[in-house]
């Protein structure tokens, strides 16, 4: 038969997915399972956004639709953005998507050719990597250890921008990690940006609406408005709203990108389907009770979290300020046993693994993000499901020899 396209030998199932799915079976075969692997939020939103989405149905017009995105929905997120102080920007700066996935695809599509640099720090989002990998593009990953807390440091990005990639790609606050930029921080990186006008920048900030502690979101055109001519912003509804599979991702950033991404559309995609537009725009314009309260109980998860991972010897967890990750270095656990199954632990794969099979727990393997002395653990399960599962983690530790 004949020969798939070369490049989908380079393309790859999501490894969270694979997790997700393995603990799925495992459930349906009667095991008593608790996942922290899938980063899905766990919460529904408001029922303003469902009466938007019945109304919408109720006087479906059956017809395509824009492929930037409608006036009204481009015009809530101009709303939305400046609420996070990103103003300034009109409907020809943005556009749409099926997901911020389908937009960061788009947008590299739109920005790299084959062999271009295409830079981001490790930890990384598992989608980076593939998505750099399908397109051909020369990926530069920027390792930012847990002992400096999983962050880029200025010195650090500039030898990565000396190289001159075509695009750098930057999270804040960071899925795997939960890390958040401080304005101090994201200041002097955006001086490193700065002095290198070749280089595109994504930001991936589709967690901003879940910073923690007081610390606040920041963006480098907050401190740096003169790099709004190469910065894109990226966002999604996903997160924030509890609306992951309603799928409606946006980006904001020059007029040129903006029109780019719309063409890609006409031709993948054509348009968010109307009834997704209309939970979108109820979702961005309506009451924002439903974002904040979760934001409040994220970070009280978060705690939780790391009271129990400060009990296990050996494990170190930088502090997450975001998103609802925590990301523990689990290279204690490399060379030993689990005493009661016998199992070795040779490798972050073995330790979830483990974890799994001995106590029903799932999480993603760190090697997944890049960073393979790590896991990630997403503490969106349900609320009843947290302290057990937690539980669960800390009691396998112990259980090493």
């Amino acid at each position: 038969m004949p020969r798939l396209a070369r490049r989908m030998g380079r393309a790859k199932q999501s490894a969270i997915m694979l997790v997700a799915e393995r603990a799925r079976q495992l459930k349906a075969q009667g095991r008593d399972i608790i996942s922290f692997s899938i980063g899905v939020p766990n919460f529904l939103p408001g029922e303003h956004v469902y009466a938007a989405a019945r109304e919408a149905l109720a006087s479906d017009s059956g017809q395509y639709g824009s492929n930037r995105g409608t006036d009204a929905l481009l015009d809530a997120f101009l709303a939305h953005l400046a609420r996070a102080g990103l103003e300034g920007y009109t409907r020809a700066n943005c556009a749409t998507g099926i997901g911020a996935k389908h937009v960061l695809f788009n947008l590299c599509e739109a920005l790299l050719e084959e062999g271009d640099g295409f830079a981001f720090a490790t930890p990384y989002w598992t989608t980076y990597a593939d998505i750099g990998a399908l397109l051909g593009a020369d990926v530069r990953l920027l390792p930012c250890p847990p002992g400096q807390d999983y962050k880029l440091v200025p010195a650090q990005l500039e030898a990565a921008l000396a190289a001159r990639p075509k695009v750098f790609l930057f999270n804040n606050p960071s899925n795997p990690t939960g890390m958040v930029y401080s304005r101090e921080e994201i200041a002097a990186l955006a001086d490193v940006v700065a002095h290198h006008p070749d280089t595109w920048v994504i930001t991936d900030d589709i967690y901003h609406r879940m910073v923690f502690d007081g610390l606040g979101y920041h963006n480098f055109l907050h401190v740096r408005p003169e790099l709004r001519d190469r910065v894109i912003f990226v966002d999604s509804l996903s997160k924030t709203y509890g609306m992951p599979g309603w799928r409606v991702g946006f980006m904001a950033g020059p007029e040129p990108v903006a029109a780019a991404l719309t063409a890609l559309n006409s031709t993948h995609v054509t348009n968010v389907p109307e009834v997704a537009v209309a939970a979108a725009i109820a979702a961005l314009s309506g009451p924002q009770d439903v974002p904040a309260q979760k934001c409040a109980e994220f970070q009280q998860r978060r705690d939780l979290v790391l009271e129990t991972l400060s009990h296990i010897p050996g494990l170190v967890c930088p502090r997450p300020q975001g998103a609802f990750y925590a990301f523990p270095d689990v290279s204690v656990a490399f060379g030993r046993t689990h005493a009661p199954t016998g199992l070795r632990i040779d490798n972050d794969v073995d330790l979830c693994n483990a974890l799994l099979d001995a106590k029903g727990l799932a999480c993603v393997p760190g090697s997944a993000f890049g960073e393979p002395r790590a896991l990630r653990i997403s503490y969106t399960c349900p609320a009843p499901q947290l302290a057990p599962g937690l539980q669960r983690f800390r009691e396998f530790f112990a259980e090493l020899s």
